[in-house]
């Protein structure tokens, strides 16, 4: 069963290319997470600042095992996180199953990460890693809709597809 996952998805994916126009010229999906649980819980998640740069909680590490183990077979070519930690880790298990070696961009800038991904990746499924107040501006910057995450929510998956804008949102 195992083997029909991805030879399953991947005919998914075709037959998605091959019916929604426009898909050539963009990513075909964009994969946008939070980054998994910090261990510094309490401190406020919206202060981005250099200091401090909290690594996962043990919670955080498991809930990165598990978005590798969901996506390790969805066919991503790139992988990007922001140049804090705690999003480098989250990207960390899967990065390693892929063997891929995460881009970090300043998580300031959305207009660069989304100039990259437009000029490097058209036509890949990328992952991004993010926080609760640059995910949302990620995935507006996609053509999606406005979305909000609350600081205590780590468990959201976005789907975007930016051809045409639609996004699904995902609990895991």
């Amino acid at each position: 069963m195992r083997r029909t996952r991805p030879a399953l998805l991947l005919a998914v994916v075709l037959a998605w290319a091959l019916v929604i126009p426009g898909v050539a010229s963009a990513q075909q999906l964009v994969l946008v997470v939070r980054h998994a649980e910090r261990a510094d819980a309490g401190a406020p998640a919206r202060q981005m600042t250099a200091a401090p740069d909290p690594p996962l909680s043990a919670a955080g590490r498991a809930r990165a095992e598990k978005l590798a183990a969901m996506l390790s077979a969805t066919g991503i070519a790139a992988i990007y996180t922001t140049e804090f930690t705690r999003t480098q880790e989250t990207a960390g298990p899967l990065a390693a199953r892929l063997k891929l070696v995460p881009t970090v961009m300043p998580s300031s800038d959305t207009a660069a990460l989304v100039a990259d991904l437009k000029s490097k990746h058209a036509g890949d499924i990328v992952l991004v890693v993010g926080h609760s107040n640059t995910v949302p501006a990620v995935i507006k910057a996609l053509g999606g809709p406005d979305v909000t995450i609350a600081d205590d929510e780590y468990d959201n998956l976005f789907v975007v597809v930016p051809a045409t804008g639609a996004v699904a949102r995902i609990k895991y």
